[in-house]
């Protein structure tokens, strides 16, 4: 066991914080510092997780309700994912403007408080609040701010796991992360790979005691000493991005974007979003074929169409080149959309394609 994996940690709700206002980061950490009162106030070690969306209230970051599309798209620094849902709605999956990725941008319409018509705004840069906020909480308590440590924490879904956990949106004065890389196992081999993200690991214990729905935006993680320190990296450090982000698209949104539709922008809106519910073949092969005739130079699409079956599309053209062209585009977006083709023959009016739905359970290349 090293210094850092303490035998005993406590987390404690800070209770009486109130509804928060727009009233700047200094007052909110008067109300922290306050609400630590209960559990003898701040001392030397402790971690203070604090929701985001307090921090957004105390910065004034809302929007109004019906420009919430607008706030999400002023949010977004990338589309990685988007599906249709209900009432024709569509729910994005983004790398936010503050950090992380995660849904629609972290723009969230509960718990809103006193203006019911709107939506909270993530501050676009969490681990300077982290900061300041560990510096006001340090000023009110008498605490040396060294000593002290802050995670801004946010709700989150993972890409390979049911539910939302809380993870650290904004951090300041805390190691995130454990690298355990060189220390020997239990069986005294040399661990190799394991790096340990302790500060998501702080914020989901610290939601344990905080609660959406009971009014307690705070808690003290005490027992963690060796976690704090005043040189750490912030939160954004661990966003993969670039060369090591290898889920920087949706598998659906790799495909549609390398043929002429990227995530997020008109062209993607104009051949059709899939659903998150379960789509008809007829649904599924008509957003194929947009896909599919897309980007036609204004010269080939003159010599190109197709007809549109139930199960079935006919792919025409003036001549063979042009044919073949639509022929592989539309194989690559029929695999967008789950279907595959089962039957090819030629006809009096060009090249017919039955299809039918993939397995998608099955591995790549077999279905």
């Amino acid at each position: 066991m090293t210094s850092a994996d303490p035998d005993r940690v406590e987390v404690l709700a800070l209770h009486g914080v109130g509804e928060v206002g727009a009233d700047g980061l200094a007052a909110l950490a008067c109300d922290l510092v306050a609400a630590a009162a209960e559990h003898g106030g701040l001392t030397d070690g402790d971690v203070l997780a604090v929701s985001s969306k307090v921090v957004s209230k105390a910065l004034g970051l809302r929007a109004p309700a019906d420009q919430r599309e607008q706030a999400v798209a002023a949010g977004t620094v990338r589309v990685l994912a988007e599906r249709a849902v209900a009432h024709g709605r569509v729910t994005r999956v983004v790398e936010a403007a503050a950090g992380p990725v995660m849904a629609a941008a972290g723009v969230d319409a509960s718990n809103v408080g006193v203006d019911p018509d709107a939506v909270l705004l993530l501050p676009a840069d969490p681990d300077g609040c982290a900061h300041e906020l560990r510096q006001q909480l340090a000023q009110h308590s008498g605490n040396d701010p060294d000593r002290l440590g802050v995670l801004v924490t946010d709700t989150a879904g993972r890409a390979w796991r049911a539910g939302q956990t809380d993870l650290a949106l904004g951090a300041s004065g805390v190691r995130l992360v454990h690298d355990h890389r060189g220390e020997p196992d239990a069986d005294g081999r040399a661990l190799s790979v394991t790096s340990r993200a302790v500060g998501d690991e702080l914020a989901a214990a610290a939601d344990l005691v905080k609660g959406k729905a009971r009014g307690v935006p705070a808690a003290l993680l005490r027992g963690l000493p060796a976690m704090v320190d005043p040189t750490a990296a912030g939160a954004r450090s661990l966003v993969r991005t670039g060369p090591g982000d290898w889920f920087a698209r949706g598998h659906v949104e790799a495909v549609r974007a390398a043929l002429g539709a990227a995530p997020g922008g008109p062209t993607a809106s104009a051949v059709g979003i899939p659903a998150t519910g379960t789509e008809t073949v007829a649904e599924r092969l008509a957003r194929a074929l947009r896909l599919t005739l897309l980007p036609l130079a204004e010269d080939l699409a003159e010599q190109a169409g197709a007809d549109l079956g139930e199960d079935e599309l006919t792919l025409v053209a003036a001549d063979r080149y042009v044919l073949g062209v639509l022929r592989a585009r539309a194989e690559v977006a029929l695999h967008a959309e789950g279907l595959r083709v089962v039957d090819e023959r030629w006809t009096s009016d060009g090249l017919r394609l039955r299809v039918a739905g993939r397995d998608l359970s099955a591995p790549p290349g077999e279905t």
